[in-house]
């Protein structure tokens, strides 16, 4: 039995969706259980629409969600088959009467709370998810549509919510592993359900991490994340476009990657895999014949320091320095108490005899932060700077790697140096318009040779 997810690009369309129901059915005698995201753009869509709606228009945000309706009934007339097209021009119609009904509250109420935002945001994946169900009929799969709701339950922390592990896993092993033994299960990522049944979402990108709890709960043998890109680079092909595919690679090093900045894998994927030692695969669903990237436990030895580089835009700097001589008793617990309160995570730190610097990727509460540090320490603020990460197993016992990283920089302002405690990152922040030249120079120098056992 394996999971496998598609993502939004996956399945934007009835060519998208044709072309998924092939690689799910090439697989079909594995008893898949398809986790699908919203089609295209369609969170993004159903967001705008509620924000048109709490702003006092509610007659563009009901035009809107006719114009997303219309999507939804066009692609799915070109994937399902004509004897069940009346069921999916239901299924579609009773969610966008219920969605009506939402926009029309939320315009009476003129607020969006984050129940509110989780109850509106859910509907792309219920849609999609339903939809793909009965597509797949025309392609020859045997499918059920569970609703993931049933089945992921969560704390009530509405639009980052947690899951409950414990009942999440009960249920899945109760409800979708028989049905899977018998049909193709399809299922919506990014949401589930409180214990009362109220609708919760996992955060944006949630929907990689619904696939790992699946793969969890039913004791999958593989989850696969189907992407639009041939796995996991030695490089952010946005930042440099000459990257090479790195086909195995271990969870401790894709945790790394994701959180700083690698976009294929959502950084919470991962943790359900990690704790039941089940493979993830990074997959290509417009070039399915590719390998892609295989995250296991105990990856094959590498004869390269360095497994890839990860990238942080838009980060901000924040340099705090003591009005003391010396750092006075308790200062970093001042320091990390005034974060906290302004629910803002820190990447980096570095610290001084006298001073701390610490990097942030949401500066939306810094005025707020700024003015509290100020009350005891001088704090300045370097913005528009970006992390590079070199991420591998082999930086914790290869001397010299940190000494060959600034060769490479040799000539560009280096602002900030850290290596992570798990010892597998190198860690340096540059002024973001320094980021591709400095990328370019550590990419040449670290991967200038591979070692074909685990790259492409």
């Amino acid at each position: 039995m394996i999971v496998m997810k598609f993502g939004g690009t996956s399945v934007e369309s009835a060519a998208a969706i044709e072309r998924v129901a092939g690689i799910v059915k090439a697989r079909e005698n594995r008893r898949p259980v398809v986790v699908v995201s919203a089609m295209g753009k369609t969170t993004n869509r159903l967001l705008a629409i509620a924000s048109a709606a709490v702003a006092q228009d509610r007659e563009r945000a009901l035009s809107e969600l006719e114009q997303l309706r219309e999507y939804h009934r066009k692609e799915a007339a070109g994937c399902v088959r004509p004897q069940d097209l009346a069921e999916a021009e239901a299924a579609i119609g009773e969610h966008f009467r219920e969605l009506a009904e939402l926009v029309r509250g939320l315009a009476i109420l003129g607020e969006l709370t984050p129940r509110s935002v989780d109850a509106i945001s859910s509907f792309g994946e219920r849609i999609s998810s339903h939809l793909v169900a009965i597509a797949f009929r025309n392609y020859g799969i045997g499918a059920a549509h569970v609703d993931a709701r049933e089945v992921i339950k969560t704390d009530a922390r509405h639009t980052q919510a947690a899951p409950l592990y414990e009942v999440t896993y009960s249920r899945l092993a109760e409800v979708v592993r028989p049905l899977a033994e018998k049909q193709t299960v399809v299922m919506g990522g990014f949401i589930g359900s409180t214990l009362d049944g109220v609708t919760t979402t996992l955060g944006r990108g949630g929907s990689d991490f619904s696939a790992s709890i699946v793969g969890a709960g039913i004791g999958a043998e593989e989850i696969q994340i189907w992407t639009d890109v041939d796995g996991m680079l030695t490089c952010d092909p946005r930042i440099l476009p000459i990257g090479r595919r790195v086909k195995t690679i271990s969870f401790a090093e894709a945790a790394e990657l994701a959180y700083f900045g690698a976009k294929v894998l959502h950084p919470a994927t991962v943790v359900p895999a990690v704790e039941k030692n089940i493979p993830v695969l990074i997959l290509n669903s417009r070039r399915p014949d590719v390998d892609g990237t295989r995250i296991v436990g105990e990856p094959p030895p590498c004869e390269n320091d360095v497994k890839s580089i990860a990238c942080k835009k838009g980060i901000t700097v924040v340099n705090i320095q003591s009005l003391r001589m010396l750092m006075a008793h308790g200062f970093l617990r001042r320091i990390f108490e005034v974060f906290d309160r302004f629910e803002t995570p820190v990447d980096l730190v570095t610290t001084s005899e006298v001073s701390v610097s610490a990097t942030i990727d949401n500066p939306e509460r810094i005025d707020g932060i700024v003015e509290e540090l100020r009350g005891f320490a001088e704090v300045t603020i370097d913005r528009d700077q970006a992390i590079i990460c070199l991420v591998g197993d082999n930086i914790r016992f290869t001397p010299g790697v940190a000494g060959r990283a600034f060769q490479a920089l040799n000539g560009i302002n280096v602002r900030m140096i850290s290596q992570g405690a798990s010892k597998l990152n190198l860690s340096v922040v540059v002024s973001g318009e320094d980021l591709t030249k400095a990328v370019e120079a550590l990419h040449t120098a670290f991967f200038s040779k591979l070692d074909p056992a685990v790259f492409d």
